[in-house]
């Protein structure tokens, strides 16, 4: 198994948007209805233009094939694409009082539990670090808590992630870097 990290580009943003939904697909059906997750897919996962134009949304690729994506933000926003946002300005974080983001994160089914997602957030960690932040916070759907737990992330309390007509329960997580 062999693969490299890199900043994801504008170039990627199809491949990354395919990503998203296969592994939602794949990857959520033991925890969520197809219902919702269709619901999740349509209105709040997605790609964040963000990420890619702040240069903080990372892909792990393996032979030409895109097989994770994930990335840290210094902006407000705590989840959700673009089709969430109503275009306004995603204000940025100060990180002398405030925690960065850790968001969108998204293995190819083929490719889960093999360790790309640790190392897309040691890498979004690192990064965050050197901008400053002293804390990280994300919510993750529960196919993900696992993965956020096994790298130090604690629970701050459940909520929930609400689509026109579904929800999907959730854990809002932390940690200091």
């Amino acid at each position: 198994m062999t693969y490299t990290l890199r900043k994801a580009t504008f170039a990627d943003r199809h491949a990354i948007k395919q990503l998203i939904v296969e592994s939602a697909r794949s990857l959520s059906r033991e925890h969520y209805s197809g219902e919702q997750i269709e619901a999740t897919i349509a209105t709040v996962f997605g790609v964040d233009t963000n990420l890619i134009i702040d240069g903080t949304y990372f892909v792990a690729e393996s032979d030409g094939q895109l097989i994770g994506c994930g990335g840290w933000s210094k902006r407000k926003t705590l989840f959700g694409g673009d089709q969430m946002k109503s275009g306004g300005i995603d204000a940025l974080l100060d990180p002398a009082t405030e925690a960065a983001r850790i968001r969108a994160f998204y293995v190819h089914p083929r490719w889960a539990r093999q360790g790309i997602g640790s190392k897309l957030i040691a890498a979004c960690e690192a990064a965050a670090r050197a901008a400053g932040f002293s804390r990280i916070e994300l919510l993750a759907t529960l196919p993900g808590e696992p993965l956020y737990t096994a790298n130090g992330y604690e629970k701050a309390g459940a909520t929930e992630i609400e689509t026109p007509n579904e929800s999907l329960p959730a854990v809002r997580m932390i940690k200091s870097l």
